[in-house]
């Protein structure tokens, strides 16, 4: 691949790491190992400055909005990329975000610059906008994460198939491997070894109720039936801890449910290892990075049938896969799990469930298809270049 000038439309990669931000990063750190001789300007909606966690070549270029107010940030960094893109005129633009999309539209109108548009979950789903509907009928290709977030997407918005392609969410290897339960967490819960744990990850905000976490507390007293000594730790913060906090007083759970807090990137791993089982039965996933972390730990992991969440269990090869409306069927499929009694083996083989999620999806496995996708956009764009000439 000839050197090529790239323009990368980022929410925010450097601080918070919610699933678009992680995605970002990696896809970052993918194309610049790709293509490591062509230029980069990435722009950032949110973030203020870098930071050495994020690897990127020293002749990458960042435009940030971060420190603008709050009231005026979207429209200056619509500005800042549509002027930048009239300007530099890039070969291509990506962005990571849908809602960036209109932009990237007016941009190939008026300038011919080609565009891709990564989607994710729940802002692909469902889409009224006039305007991001065209921008998503002209883009030169969509990245779903998911198949599901793909099916929607070519359904609800009458897309060409050819241009809507899948490159699911990826992970650190070396940050998540299989360990002993710590004994700093033992102790600070109060927990034995022999314990069992079940373990949620996840934002705690009002619109993230859909993860699933209200569920299990449901579930938890049917589980305590067969398994007295279940303990369930929720980790994460936001403005539905407290309504979290009030339910499991409520249903007099406080001696079998933590909730945790927040817990710093460099403990999660510890965290994956310290539980049993994780679970998340959510209804509305794009895919759940979290999912491969705790799987990249070898541990058994429960999760919805109805969303992205089936893409990163492998439809079910990886995992349990339940109806998460039914709270007997959660309650079951954990007693099942963690009496080892649930019929996929994989479940209970820690390093083969860490190479299977690693062959599935590893950085490397991200990393080939997003330079294969590159390869054939620009081999296409130099015949029609060839043609016009």
């Amino acid at each position: 691949m000839k050197n090529h000038t790239f323009h990368l439309w980022f929410p925010n990669i450097f601080g918070f790491k919610g699933g678009i931000q992680v995605y970002s990063a990696f896809f970052l750190q993918a194309i610049q190992n790709i293509d490591p001789q062509s230029q980069y300007d990435i722009f950032l909606k949110h973030d203020v400055n870098t930071s050495s966690e994020i690897p990127y070549l020293p002749h990458t270029r960042f435009h940030f909005s971060g420190a603008i107010s709050s009231k005026l940030r979207t429209s200056s960094f619509a500005y800042k990329i549509i002027s930048q893109g009239f300007l530099q005129q890039p070969d291509l633009i990506i962005s990571t975000h849908l809602n960036f999309a209109l932009a990237a539209y007016w941009l190939k109108r008026f300038r011919n610059i080609p565009y891709w548009i990564v989607a994710h979950g729940i802002e692909a789903w469902d889409i009224k906008n006039t305007g991001l509907k065209n921008a998503l009928y002209h883009a030169d290709l969509i990245l779903a994460v998911s198949s599901y977030t793909r099916k929607r997407l070519i359904l609800e918005q009458q897309l060409d198939p050819n241009k809507v392609v899948i490159i699911p969410n990826t992970f650190d290897i070396h940050r998540f491997i299989p360990q002993e339960k710590p004994e700093y967490l033992l102790e600070k819960y109060k927990l034995t070894k022999e314990q069992p744990v079940i373990l949620t990850v996840s934002r705690l905000v009002e619109v993230k109720r859909f993860k699933g976490y209200d569920q299990i507390l449901k579930a938890i007293p049917l589980i305590r039936q067969v398994i007295p000594d279940i303990h369930y730790l929720i980790v994460g913060k936001g403005n539905d801890s407290k309504r979290i906090e009030e339910s499991i007083l409520k249903m007099q759970l406080q001696d079998y449910v933590t909730l945790v807090g927040f817990v710093a990137d460099e403990q999660l791993c510890d965290y994956y290892n310290l539980c049993d089982l994780f679970a998340m039965p959510g209804k509305r996933e794009g895919f759940g990075i979290v999912y491969l972390e705790a799987l990249a730990c070898g541990k058994p992991v429960l999760a919805g049938n109805q969303d992205g969440s089936v893409d990163a269990l492998c439809h079910g090869e990886l995992g349990a896969l339940i109806n998460p409306d039914d709270i007997d069927e959660i309650a079951q499929t954990i007693i099942q799990i963690l009496k080892r009694n649930y019929p996929n083996p994989l479940m209970y083989e820690p390093e083969m469930l860490r190479q299977k999620v690693i062959d599935s999806f590893g950085f490397t496995s991200f990393q080939k298809t997003l330079a294969n996708y590159l390869e054939s956009h620009f081999r296409s764009h130099l015949k029609l270049d060839t043609k016009s000439s």
